[in-house]
């Protein structure tokens, strides 16, 4: 879809938007994402085990030729296709699905509340006195732009082009991983070509052997199918849940910061900033 150009100097953080990327993954608390860990090593040991099951070795398939092509001409594929910037925070973003931001949804939900109460018995300039406290970068921001007297119109402005290009940045990140899941098979095959190459240049050897080194040959395409599969296809999907949790939470900040500005009760805040979460992480109304 094209985007007016125009609007995007507009507001101010449309500027300071251009230089971030993953903006709140490096402010926010982390934790070990469990889900990750558990499915790549249920994978790991579905696959591999299921191969020792039939008599196999680990050591047939850890052919360092096969590897150095899948590999190899993934990551070199990928450098192609995609610009520095990018992969400059590949180590980054790969981090990032092992060891997750943690989105708050209850301490957002608790801050914006307290925010709308000493609003209305204080009034909105009062709040600033409040913010050192406030960890949450985007909450902080928001809340110094409606006490700096910014209209509501252009509050659900600035924060509606700041999650657009936030989004933006996080799936050109997500976009490198997708592609290098459809490039590693793409090399398996090619590690696979080779091999069978090879082996039939050398057709007039000991039948056994040729045998051997036709097995061989396939394992460049197990390591480019297992890598698409286990690895980097599902990285872009934890990158992009990622992004989707930190849209809601981008959201119902929004949505309760312009609560406040339009003076809505407490507890009309809460209700409606639960309403926006799936039920089991709503937070309990007390």
């Amino acid at each position: 879809m094209k985007r007016s150009c125009s609007m995007r100097p507009s507001t101010p953080a449309a500027a300071s938007s251009r230089n971030r990327s993953w903006i709140f993954y490096a402010d926010m608390k982390r934790t070990l994402d469990i889900g990750t860990f558990s499915g790549l090593l249920l994978g790991v040991a579905a696959i591999f085990g299921s191969f020792l099951l039939e008599g196999g070795q680990i050591g047939a398939l850890l052919l360092i030729p096969a590897m150095v092509i899948v590999f190899g001409g993934t990551f070199a594929t990928a450098m192609i296709g995609t610009p520095m910037e990018v992969l400059k925070r590949f180590p980054r973003t790969l981090r990032l699905a092992f060891v997750a931001p943690l989105f708050d949804y209850r301490t957002a939900i608790d801050s914006v509340v307290r925010f709308s109460m000493i609003a209305r018995k204080e009034g909105l300039l009062v709040l600033e006195r409040h913010l050192d406290g406030v960890e949450e970068p985007y909450l902080k921001r928001m809340v110094r732009y409606m006490v700096d007297g910014v209209e509501i119109s252009v509050l659900r402005s600035i924060a509606e082009t700041e999650s657009q290009y936030v989004s933006d940045r996080h799936h050109r990140h997500i976009a490198l991983y997708q592609r290098m899941g459809g490039y590693s098979p793409t090399m398996g095959i090619i590690g696979t070509v080779m091999g069978l190459i090879a082996t039939l240049a050398n057709a007039g050897q000991d039948p056994t052997l040729l045998i051997q080194h036709i097995a061989s040959a396939f394992i460049a395409t197990l390591w480019g199918v297992f890598m698409a599969n286990i690895v980097w296809l599902p990285i872009a999907d934890k990158l992009r849940s990622l992004d989707d949790e930190e849209q809601v939470y981008m959201s119902l900040v929004t949505a309760g910061v312009i609560s406040i500005q339009e003076g809505e009760i407490p507890s009309v805040i809460r209700s409606k900033l639960n309403s926006m979460l799936p039920k089991e992480r709503q937070v309990e109304e007390t």
